[in-house]
């Protein structure tokens, strides 16, 4: 996936927001799974995986501009 990067100096920034998001979006699905089997255990792993990547992206995307944010999540959500 293809994401415009607005300024070249926020790359970095931008493909650790994209690979925290991606990672995100992959826990969370197995978490729906988990609660659907009624696996609790797996459940509570995969809550505490998808609070933990949710968080270091909300901190990598509070030091990204705003539009740069709209982009990354308009391209993976």
């Amino acid at each position: 996936m293809k994401i415009k990067i607005i300024n070249p100096k926020n790359k970095s920034l931008v493909n650790r927001a994209v690979s925290n998001l991606i990672k995100y979006n992959e826990a969370n699905r197995q978490r729906d799974i988990a609660d659907g089997d009624g696996d609790e255990r797996a459940f509570r792993k995969l809550e505490r995986r998808c609070e933990t990547l949710f968080d270091k992206y909300l901190t990598i995307s509070s030091e990204l501009p705003k539009n740069q944010v709209r982009l990354i999540e308009k391209a993976l959500w």
